[in-house]
């Protein structure tokens, strides 16, 4: 009766092990043909991305530049507090979404959808008040932005310090680069112009703020097609003014528009006339 009993019980956990063994076998089989379909889904976007001739067909985003918020000042290149605030809230009530850099990126290159009205909103120059100002109010509205940084800059009276800059990133903003101490693209003339103004800075920066920094906005918002065809090996996008964008190289022209002294109602008026 033992040895019956002994028998019977080594058939149920030969039986039960040969199940689990196929559960296992089964789940694993999966996993890798889910790992497998998303590498290939992947690796056929990547495979794919649109030629410059499709970028440039693309309906343009629109992309602000900010660079002085202080009052008292008149310019340019200087709002108002108020005025920022007001350009935030009637961008906010009128149903736009901010974008980041990386996303404009794969709307361009891998036709991902953006959100319905987007809007970039971009600071220049590494001026303190746009940690201070821009960003708090930006982020009252839910909005994130791009920050551009003048490296030479760091730790300077009425501009950022190397703290601020990384506390952008950590909120959730993009800091990209601005050239080490604002000379054109356009004056760069030999390979050490072009490892002072961007290498070695973009490799400090990148440490401060712990991530790649993959974005660039041109001092005075201008590059000739040699310089804009270099800046390919270093950056995913570069951002221009109002200057015709190279067909060539797109992505290191995209066009953005100075925001200034206006009304909020003149600043959407503005976005239409160039976007």
């Amino acid at each position: 009766m033992n040895r019956r009993f002994l028998i019977i019980s080594i058939l149920f956990l030969g039986l039960a092990l040969i199940s689990c063994n196929n559960a296992t076998k089964q789940k694993s089989n999966l996993e890798t043909a889910t790992s497998t379909e998303v590498t290939n889904d992947s690796t056929a976007i990547k495979q794919t991305p649109n030629t410059p001739a499709q970028i440039l067909a693309k309906p343009q985003v629109p992309v602000l530049c900010y660079h002085r918020i202080e009052d008292g000042k008149k310019g340019d290149y200087t709002v108002s507090t108020a005025t920022f605030s007001a350009h935030m809230k009637i961008l906010s009530d009128s149903g736009y979404h901010s974008i980041l850099p990386a996303q404009l990126y794969d709307y361009l290159v891998y036709n991902a959808d953006l959100p319905e009205k987007p809007v970039m909103i971009t600071f220049d120059d590494s001026r303190i008040e746009h940690s201070k100002i821009a960003a708090p109010v930006m982020e009252k509205y839910g909005f994130r932005g791009a920050f551009f940084i003048m490296t030479i800059t760091y730790n300077k009276k009425n501009y950022m310090s190397t703290e601020g800059i990384a506390q952008l990133a950590k909120a959730g903003h993009t800091v990209g680069m601005h050239s080490w101490d604002h000379t054109m693209v356009t004056k760069y003339k030999e390979a050490t112009d072009w490892q002072k103004q961007v290498i070695d800075p973009k490799k400090k920066l990148e440490t401060i703020v712990g991530k790649p920094v993959d974005y660039w906005a041109y001092p005075n918002g201008v590059v000739d097609h040699k310089g804009a065809v270099e800046m390919n090996k270093y950056f995913k996008i570069s951002f221009i003014l109002t200057s015709k964008r190279d067909s060539i190289a797109p992505l290191q022209t995209v066009r953005r528009m100075l925001a200034t002294e206006t009304s909020a109602q003149g600043l959407l008026k503005s976005m239409r006339r160039s976007f």
